[in-house]
């Protein structure tokens, strides 16, 4: 019987610690035991932050690969298919490759406890080894400095996106601890882009990065960017650039474009390869416009759109850019998992939405349920409502506004399960 990555991945998970410990010791292990694939992989761009780290990485390649480079790139976690968080020199890993690789780690790995993110890290790392490839862009999983993607001792350049409150049991409950964590990612004398931070979490990357040697290019400092009349402005000490605003939505997105323009520019790419940068990167569940599927279908003549994020500055962040889109009344369809700010993710957008409907995360064992999240919504300020499905909450919807703006949001596993039945 021939093997599957999802056979693979299952085997993988009986693996798991009981209790996750961070630490790098596990990963450590097996990338000895292959032989150190993470030493001989294409120059390294590495990313950590709170928000905006797929965004980021998602622009950064888009201008490598319009400036002629071929790119590798880690992602997690994945939406509708594993697949997704591989992508070998452009593509997305095939089936077969993806098959080898599991199975080569998980051979070599033996019976030892490993988690399902460290040793499909190294799964990645060890495919990304045999390729060619000009750049390999890496995105921190959780935290930075004991993420299993740490373990590139000379990366090209680091670049730490806006850092606040997420993940607070593994990382800290301060953003003075949780910016030490992403700092960790700081290499010696590896030059940082740094995104727009908090005082405190800046306090904390500036002086990680005086011990280390490590030259910072920061929002504010050495590079700005701005909207104006429609068009992306970005400066640094190479000059101005107008260029079109990114083909990802919101302010939010300008900042994370101008932290991708820093890379680029500081690796020496030109004007062609940033334009390329804001036109063609795409990023799925962030904001986006469905098209097609059976959701499309019972959405009639309502607007259709998903976004993934799910904490307080991603509602800030989703709110704001609500605010842009042409007047229509708008309607949230949410399912959140139980380890998240529910409340602080919903109040920004009480003011813009006019109701939620709480739906539960299929298949998720974290997920609230659809009367937990609906308690939290009335309390954050809006007009709620529970439904069993994302199907019934647009059924609902559209039966007293036909013409809304339905926005599915508030999980990124809610995210994946929309579009692995709608895309």
């Amino acid at each position: 019987m021939t093997q599957t990555s999802d056979a693979i991945l299952d085997r993988m998970m009986a693996l798991h610690p009981k209790i996750i410990d961070l630490t790098l010791d596990r990963v450590w292990r097996l990338l000895a035991i292959l032989d150190h694939p993470e030493k001989t992989l294409p120059p390294v761009i590495h990313i950590a932050g709170t928000n905006g780290k797929g965004s980021t990485q998602a622009i950064i390649r888009a201008g490598l690969e319009g400036g002629g480079k071929s790119v590798h790139a880690y992602t997690s976690p994945h939406l509708a298919r594993f697949h997704e968080r591989i992508r070998l020199a452009g593509d997305l890993i095939s089936e077969e490759y993806l098959t080898q690789v599991l199975d080569e780690c998980y051979t070599s790995n033996g019976p030892e406890k490993i988690t399902y993110f460290e040793i499909t890290t190294v799964a990645a790392l060890l495919a990304f080894s045999r390729v060619r490839a000009d750049f390999t862009l890496l995105e921190v999983g959780l935290g930075g400095r004991l993420d299993a993607t740490n373990v590139v001792e000379t990366p090209e350049v680091t670049v730490i996106t806006p850092i606040s409150i997420d993940h607070e049991s593994f990382l800290g409950d301060t953003l003075t601890k949780i910016a030490t964590e992403k700092a960790g990612i700081l290499k010696r004398g590896v030059p940082c882009v740094v995104g727009p931070q908090p005082e405190e979490a800046m306090d904390v990357i500036e002086a990680q990065a005086a011990k280390l040697g490590a030259p910072l290019l920061a929002y504010g400092q050495h590079w700005h960017v701005w909207e104006e009349r429609g068009r992306l402005v970005f400066q640094d000490e190479h000059g101005l650039m107008d260029l079109p605003l990114p083909a990802l939505l919101g302010a939010h997105q300008v900042q994370n474009a101008g932290a991708a323009l820093a890379v680029l520019r500081h690796l020496g790419f030109d004007d062609t390869a940033c334009e390329a940068a804001m036109t063609n990167a795409t990023w799925p569940a962030r904001m986006q416009r469905l098209k097609v599927g059976p959701l499309i279908d019972a959405a009639g003549s309502a607007e259709l759109w998903l976004d993934g994020g799910h904490n307080p500055a991603a509602g800030t962040a989703l709110a704001a850019l609500l605010k842009t889109l042409p007047e229509r009344p708008t309607h949230l369809v949410c399912g959140m998992l139980n380890t998240k700010d529910v409340v602080g993710y919903m109040k920004p957008l009480a003011g813009v939405a006019t109701s939620l409907y709480a739906v539960p995360i299929p298949d998720e064992q974290a997920t609230l349920s659809a009367q937990q999240t609906a308690i939290a919504a009335t309390e954050a300020g809006f007009q709620a409502f529970e439904a069993e499905t994302v199907l019934d909450a647009i059924n609902a919807v559209t039966k007293t506004d036909p013409n809304a703006r339905i926005l599915i949001c508030g999980s990124l596993y809610l995210a994946g399960a929309v579009l692995r039945e709608n895309s």
